[in-house]
């Protein structure tokens, strides 16, 4: 027996594909953007350069170290919209860290291995 699916499924199917088609260059686009606004030395090699050079999520990763290092000296915006960035890259450790956008990166971030890991941020 052959039943097609009604139209609207088929549409909403279609939509899908779609959003998924463009979603990762749309998170990368938005990820350098706010690389951008957080400053490129926090980020994949530390420079503008490399902002500019960067062709996928992973050439901006977070430099997890410094900004563990640099804690003292943030202003409290910065440490929140840093943490924010950080959070998406290390799900598990962001929910263990729930109230971290509050006070201060969450230092097990800083000893997360992300020499080559790469855990999805989408």
């Amino acid at each position: 027996m052959n039943r097609a699916l009604p139209q609207e499924v088929l549409d909403q199917i279609e939509l899908e594909h779609q959003h998924f088609a463009v979603a990762p260059q749309a998170f990368f686009e938005a990820w350098k953007r706010g690389v951008h606004i957080a400053g490129a030395e926090w980020f994949g090699d530390g420079t503008r350069e490399g902002l500019q050079r960067a062709t996928t999520k992973w050439d901006l990763r977070p430099k997890l170290l410094m900004l563990n290092d640099a804690l003292g000296v943030l202003s409290s915006g910065q440490r929140m919209f840093l943490s924010a960035m950080v959070s998406f890259y290390n799900a598990r450790e962001a929910a263990r860290c729930s109230s971290v956008a509050a006070s201060r990166v969450c230092p097990t971030w800083a000893a997360s291995t992300w020499n080559g890991a790469r855990s999805s941020p989408t």
